[in-house]
């Protein structure tokens, strides 16, 4: 099963990706794929607050966090079959594509494919986080049209892709596309 989750910054839509590979799991452990480069104090903030949050729903030693900032077809790769698996989130990694490293779109978009297709064909469960961010005036600089058109190719293609898609607005999940999400991992491949 693959899950697309977006909404606005705070909106609450890691929270609920993260109650999804829960009640996925089962009990197992829960892999975390955190994108994020903490690169200053308001980064390392932001990662320590969703650390805390799944160490305070009691389940701390059921996530196991790969670092993937770059490589998320290689980070799923390494999970086992039929795990759950989050990825937040994609609007980092979309940056650190863009601008952190001599990939080119095309290759990001390659990789993210890869991800997708690894986990499908592994019966992996993976819920994808991202923010939405093109609901404002389109902007007018070149740098963040590029960004934005790349976030949102990739939103496009992930929301076609996906046997769910989920959009959190203040804390409410609006389900725009609906697949049978599974609470027990056999029979939900």
């Amino acid at each position: 099963m693959i899950v697309f989750i977006s909404g606005g910054a705070r909106s609450g839509k890691s929270e609920l990706a993260e109650q999804r590979v829960l009640s996925v799991a089962g009990g197992s452990p829960c892999y975390y794929i955190a994108t994020a480069d903490v690169y200053d104090d308001e980064m390392a903030e932001r990662v320590s607050r969703h650390q805390q949050v799944r160490n305070g729903q009691g389940q701390a030693a059921q996530w196991v966090t790969l670092e993937a900032t770059l490589a998320i077809d290689q980070a799923v790769a390494q999970v086992p079959d039929g795990s759950a698996v989050l990825l937040d989130c994609l609007t980092l990694w979309t940056s650190q594509v863009l601008y952190a490293s001599e990939l080119s779109e095309e290759e990001g978009l390659a990789r993210l494919q890869t991800a997708v297709g690894s986990a499908r064909a592994r019966h992996v469960h993976l819920v994808i986080v991202s923010n939405d961010i093109n609901e404002a005036l389109p902007p007018t600089d070149p740098d963040t049209w590029r960004y934005l058109a790349f976030l949102q190719r990739a939103h496009c293609w992930l929301a076609a892709e996906a046997d769910s898609v989920v959009e959190v607005v203040a804390g409410c999940a609006i389900e725009w596309k609906s697949g049978e999400w599974k609470s027990q991992r056999e029979g939900s491949a």
